[in-house]
């Protein structure tokens, strides 16, 4: 390794091929740390770490501290999988924070989705706002509207368990369901994800059928982009 080669650099180097060990989540050694292990200034050490995060290899959470990345987790677009469910195939452990659990009035969109035909002024929901969370790092703001006669979801486990699951053991199956794309910065939901208000969000709008093809779910998810991607299969036609 060449003299002049930076130290940082070398540190860098040396870190590199600390993650490729690492499993993606796991807490980083903090600068602190670090700079004791090496013997150099945080200075030293915040530069070395500049590249890793730059390439998408160390992620830090403001308040919580540094997490090792993999590629983001990624799901099928044609798929109709729970985040719960995605969570436990990762091999993560899904969590969730609790935002809002209540029945409200429904939105012009939540009202067409869930009671179309009907009075939208007159609909109300079951609505459940929650920031859903791979171990414990945000990876989601979610916010779902169910129909109103489904107030047992309040009483379901809404931080560790499966809403998907609380539905069918009230014998209701989330069958067929369509999914709109879009994407946002995160704005106002900065704080509850702990991003910076400029952080690219991919939007998924769904709305989901019971076995009966009645509306039973209608979901805005907004995931933090280089934390969740959303697979696209298709097929080309000449």
């Amino acid at each position: 390794m060449p003299a002049s080669q930076p130290i940082y650099e070398r540190i860098e180097k040396q870190l590199r091929r600390r993650l490729a060990h690492a499993a993606d989540g796991q807490a980083f050694p903090s600068e602190p740390r670090l700079a004791q292990e090496f013997g150099v200034s945080r200075m030293t050490v915040r530069a070395a770490l500049a590249g890793l995060e730059r390439d998408g290899l160390l992620e830090r959470v403001p308040g919580k501290g540094s997490f090792v990345r993999r590629s983001a987790a990624a799901r099928p677009v044609g798929t109709l999988m729970s985040f719960h469910d995605q969570a436990l195939a990762l091999g993560r452990t899904p969590r969730s924070r609790l935002l809002e659990a209540e029945v409200r009035p429904a939105t012009p969109d939540q009202a067409a989705a869930l009671y179309p035909g009907d009075d939208p002024s007159a609909a109300t929901i079951v609505a459940i706002t929650r920031v859903r969370m791979f171990d414990d790092l945000p990876v989601a703001i979610e916010r779902a509207a169910f129909p109103a006669a489904l107030t047992a979801l309040l009483n379901a486990d809404l931080e560790t368990g499966s809403l998907h699951n609380a539905l069918r053991r009230l014998g209701l199956n989330p069958s067929l369901g369509t999914s709109l794309l879009s994407a946002r910065t995160a704005d106002d939901d900065a704080i509850e994800l702990a991003v910076a208000a400029t952080t690219p969000l991919l939007v998924e709008t769904r709305s989901i059928v019971d076995q009966n093809g009645v509306p039973l779910e209608h979901t805005v998810s907004s995931y933090i982009a280089d934390r969740y991607t959303l697979q696209v299969d298709f097929n080309v036609i000449e």
